[in-house]
Parts: structure tokens; sequence; C-alpha cells
């Protein structure tokens, strides 16, 4: 009931914090015969690692990560795998006055409030770092996807206020942001710029798409698809809203302005966002998700002690600008993860099992 797991067949479990021995994931549920080495999980952790901008927070890790267990000539056993991803560059000195002080925005206080004593260093448990540990476990979930081409891309739409007008998808990764259109993405960069230099930071939304999705993913009443996805990109910390499909524009749309139309082809619309009564229809999944600036900036704040006496706080230390273009493979990553474990679920109900395979 800690709350640190999520899935119910394909199942992860993470643990570690920021300035700990290191991060890790335990994933149960994954079928057997499925090639896995340490090699896998090179690419989707570098697009997590920061360093691809000089914007990014200097704190440079290694990201590596060392199968322990579940894994036996280069394929998986059935048995749980855990996954382990060592903290190489730990700086802790400029956190130590979160010792006394909480950071406005941050989870300090909650966690403080929640459980008395924590790991402030870096943010301990609440830190981004943990977000490693689903991006290599989005990996394992991936290789299931893979199997019945189901295919996830995530990009960056906006970011501080400026939004994606054109959307190729080929010049995701040739942009610092994962942003697909190019003016935008320096329009991104200088927002940044300026951003750093008032100690500043910046939100933005990142939008997901899953395209390969089979018709018939996704439970009943309260275990639908669109319920878990929303629950796993919700579950990163930076991220503050989900809508899937049209979202909130459907708030003011007619029925016959918002019902997909059907054809022997397939749907000519697809406001619903590949989704219906929580069950994948076979469209394309959309989904977008707001991210929050980070909370951690150079300004100083107000706030209050630990005996919740008023102080003010004015941090130094290793910061993102923004969370918005790391937390791409992350929330890649969390759809992957729940997308293998509906698949997984789908299995034992659906007969025969060709109709959603």
């Amino acid at each position: 009931m800690a709350g640190n797991s999520f899935g119910e067949v394909f199942r992860v479990t993470t643990f570690g914090e920021s300035h700990g021995e290191g991060v890790g994931v335990v994933i149960d549920g994954c079928p057997s015969r499925i090639s896995l080495c340490p090699e896998d999980f090179v690419k989707e952790m570098a697009r997590r690692r920061p360093g691809r901008h000089p914007l990014d927070t200097p704190r440079r890790e290694e990201d590596q990560v060392e199968i322990l267990s579940g894994v036996f000539e280069g394929l998986t056993t059935g048995a749980p795998i855990s996954l382990f991803i060592r903290n190489r560059d730990v700086a802790s000195k400029p956190y130590e006055i979160l010792r006394r002080l909480f950071r406005p925005g941050h989870a300090d206080y909650t966690y403080f409030k929640k459980y008395g004593h924590f790991d402030f260093r870096g943010g301990g448990r609440s830190s981004a770092r943990e977000t490693a540990t689903r991006v290599a476990a989005g990996v394992v979930a991936g290789k299931i996807l893979e199997s019945i081409g189901v295919k996830v891309m995530a990009y960056t739409l906006e970011l501080g206020g400026i939004r994606a007008r054109e959307i190729n998808l080929e010049l995701i990764e040739e942009s610092p942001f994962y942003c697909p259109d190019p003016v935008a993405s320096e329009r991104m960069e200088e927002a940044m710029s300026r951003a750093r230099k008032e100690g500043d930071s910046l939100g933005g939304i990142v939008e997901v798409r899953v395209t390969g999705c089979p018709a018939g993913l996704g439970e009943p009443v309260f275990d639908k698809l669109d319920a878990d996805l929303a629950k796993a990109v919700m579950s990163v910390g930076a991220v503050k809203g989900v809508e899937i499909g049209a979202g909130f524009e459907a708030a003011a749309l007619k029925g016959s302005e918002n019902n997909d139309p059907i054809t022997p082809d397939g749907f000519k619309t697809n406001l619903a966002g590949g989704i219906l009564g929580g069950i994948s229809n076979g469209a394309e999944i959309i989904l977008r998700a707001a991210v929050k600036p980070v909370s951690s900036i150079g300004l100083q704040q107000d706030t209050v002690d630990r005996k919740g006496q008023p102080a003010k706080l004015k941090l130094t230390g290793r910061f993102d600008i923004s969370a918005v273009p790391r937390i791409v493979p992350v929330l890649e990553a969390m759809v992957r993860i729940a997308l293998a474990d509906h698949y997984l679920r789908s299995r034992a109900v659906t007969y025969p099992p060709e109709v959603v395979a």
C-alpha cells in the first residue's frame, strides 16, 4: 500500500533516492524468452540523461543499467527482473539548507508532513532521478509491445508558452527539446536562456502518440485504459494535468461534432484519442500532459521552516530550467508500461487470443 508499484500483470516497483547508492526497479510479470541485455537500455537512458543541451542540469550520471536478476543467457526467465542504476555524481552540500526549510512547489513539505523523516538530498525519493528507473522499465515493456507492432512516440508540444505549429515527427530527435517544429525549437531555446538568466524555470506540454495499438485493450469501469494511462502519466512528479484526444476542448463541442463517425475502413476522425468506453478502438492513441515549471529555482522565495516559522529561501545547486525535454522519454516509458500491462491482461480474458494479438 506504499504506492511504489504500478501495474497488475506487468508490475513495476521502483526504489532508491536521488543521492543514495542508486535507484532501481523490480519488474514482475514479464514473459519469458524475451531477449534482454544491458546494451538494450543505452539509447533510452541517454535520451533521459542530462547533457543534450548546455541548459540541462550540470549533474552527469552514466545511467548504466545493471541487470541483477530475471535474465539468463540473454533471455528473460519469467522471474522478477531487477535493474539497478548507480548514482555516481552526487553533490549533497547545497541541499543541506533543506534540512530545516521547505522548497515552495516541491514535495519537501508534504513528505515531512507524511513521514516526519525523509532524505531531502536532491529531493530524495521525490527527485526526478527516480524517473531513470521508469525509463529502464519502459525498455522492457517496449519489447513486449514490439511483438505486436505497437509504437510509442512523444515530443514537446509546448515549452514556456511557445507551441509547435509544425508536427514533423522525423525532426524530433534533432531538437535538444524533442520538438517537432524547428522554428519553435529555436524560440524555446531563447526562452530557456532567458529563464536561466532570471533564475527561474519553465513548464510546458508533452504530447504522446501510440500507433499500432489493437482494439480491445482496457478493462471496464475502474481499470479503463485511459484511466490507467492518466494514472501512469500523472504519477510522474512534474505532471499536473492529462488529456486524451480532444480532451478539455470536447467540453465545448456538440455530440454531433465530438462523435467520430465509423466507416468500414475505420474512424473518419479521432477526437476520442483512440479510446472509447475505456477500451482501445484501434485508432491512434493521443495523449497530452501538462508539465509544471521546475520547483527548484534561483530566486528568493517565501517559505517556512520545520517548526512553521516564516523564512526566506534562495537555492544554489544543480537544477534543470525545465523538466519538459527530459520528461519526454519518461512519459513514453510510462505509456509503454501501462500498455504492456493491459496487453498481457487482455490475453487472459480474450478467446481466441488472435482477436487481440
